[in-house]
């Protein structure tokens, strides 16, 4: 009863956090666009335009009004639930993200994926033989891989599949020839639902790239964590007792050392959705991916204020979100978590 008590006392306390920290992130990156050198109206009317059509326009997008009256109605549209709308086009800013969420969210869900299978797939490669040449490889290769800049990998990839061999397309989300799947913005489970085989193949030949080269880069991490956490659980004193009780080293390590190292990938995991936000967005807009990344790599170029705080508060919700329910997943399933 103690322990279901001071969990949710923990979970109150986490979620309690969750309105303080977006906040602080919704008023940071409203601070920070303003201070950036640069105005929105050169973006749109150029720096040759009349002065008196840069003020009418100043005044009709509101901003010229003081910082403080833009950060209270940018505070109170926010807990309306508006986001606003975009100063090109003056659309709105839930529809951009509505376009663009599902397009990164497919590209990072499937990174995600191939790089556990393939990071969680060579750390646990070298534990038959430490410190053997299968162990060395799997060191160098999770060093490599999280060392590599994401750009270079991305613009090698191209070069080698897309422009040498051109088995895959250089770039883009679906091919300009077809009509794109109607739905949930998820071009491979749109396609499939519609029985559409040529729509599914189109998007998968087009996801194939910018996912399998983010997943590569990622998967490094995944190695190291599980190939540290793996080693150390096989040197804990419960392995060892296990072992005195006569059971096989193949039950030891599947039964007793490899949930317990799986507990901290469970985090990393957690932690990786937010460093997806940082290496998609290079990967995005080397393969011209329609994502929320790229879009907001676009708006920071314009100049774009309602957009880029309108995408930053979002993923800043989503990645707070995941790492919550991360957290709690630990706490639930690791007796050992303190609160």
């Amino acid at each position: 009863m103690s322990r279901r008590r001071h969990l949710l006392g923990y979970i109150a306390s986490r979620l309690a956090l969750v309105p303080l920290m977006l906040w602080l992130i919704a008023s940071l990156v409203f601070l920070l666009l303003r201070v950036a050198p640069g105005d929105p109206i050169d973006a749109l009317l150029g720096t040759r335009a009349p002065q008196a059509a840069r003020d009418a326009l100043r005044q009709q997008l509101g901003l010229d009004q003081s910082l403080l009256v833009q950060y209270w109605r940018y505070l109170g549209d926010l807990l309306q639930g508006q986001l606003g709308l975009s100063l090109t086009n003056q659309e709105p800013v839930s529809a951009v993200i509505g376009r663009s969420l599902p397009a990164s969210l497919e590209l990072g869900l499937t990174a995600l994926l191939l790089a556990a299978a393939v990071g969680l797939a060579v750390g646990f490669s070298g534990i038959a033989r430490p410190e053997g040449k299968l162990d060395f490889a799997a060191r160098l290769y999770g060093i490599g891989t999280y060392a590599m800049p994401p750009f270079w990998a991305a613009m090698l990839v191209q070069l080698v599949f897309a422009v040498w061999l051109g088995w895959l397309p250089v770039g883009g989300r679906f091919p300009a020839t077809l009509v794109p799947p109607q739905g949930s913005g998820f071009y491979l489970l749109d396609s499939l639902l519609a029985g559409d085989a040529a729509q599914f193949w189109g998007s998968l030949r087009h996801l194939v790239l910018p996912a399998c080269t983010l997943g590569f880069l990622l998967s490094g991490i995944f190695a190291n964590a599980l190939r540290l956490n793996l080693r150390r659980a096989l040197d804990s004193d419960y392995v060892e007792a296990a072992r005195s009780r006569g059971l096989s080293e193949r039950r030891v390590v599947l039964r007793h050392a490899l949930p317990n190292a799986l507990l901290p990938v469970l985090t990393i995991a957690g932690i990786t959705v937010a460093s997806l936000i940082g290496g998609a967005l290079l990967i995005e807009v080397t393969y011209s991916w329609p994502g929320i990344a790229f879009r907001l790599q676009e708006a920071i170029s314009q100049r774009d204020y309602p957009v880029v705080q309108g995408i930053v508060v979002v993923v800043a919700a989503l990645v707070v979100g995941i790492s919550v329910l991360v957290d709690l997943l630990v706490a639930l399933l690791d007796p050992r978590v303190n609160f």
